[in-house]
């Protein structure tokens, strides 16, 4: 096993690899946005993880951005490209793909009416 140093990481992009995602081209989202990477010379700003499900199934293959806490439906490996592109580039535009935007200390959902709002973690309980 790798034990990496991760001193001067500015990114923690947390990649899920669970079933709904690698069905849905999760292994080569994963590699594309690891290519990336190292084609953009981020390998010390940005660290990757591959993560078991996440709980978004419907919006996958999610991506995770730390400390941003953003997360991300990644369609596609060129989608995944874009997200890693945006962190060097603030004009590309990764709104249609953001599916929780975290401000101030709290997930707001985004795009609504194109995705599935899923399972409250909330229940009212009667006392």
């Amino acid at each position: 096993m790798t034990t990496w140093n991760l001193t001067g990481t500015k990114k923690h992009v947390l990649i899920c690899n669970g079933s709904s995602c690698m069905r849905k081209e999760g292994e080569e989202i994963t590699l594309a946005i690891r290519e990336e990477i190292n084609n953009l010379e981020l390998d010390e700003q940005i660290h990757t993880s591959r993560t078991k499900c996440n709980g978004r199934c419907k919006d996958a293959c999610v991506v995770i951005v730390y400390p941003e806490g953003n997360w991300y439906s990644a369609t596609s490996p060129e989608v995944g490209k874009s997200i890693i592109k945006s962190h060097q580039d603030s004009s590309i535009d990764l709104q249609r793909s953001l599916i929780y935007d975290f401000e101030n200390g709290e997930m707001l959902a985004e795009n609504t009416t194109d995705r599935i709002k899923g399972i409250s973690k909330v229940t009212k309980r009667e006392d």
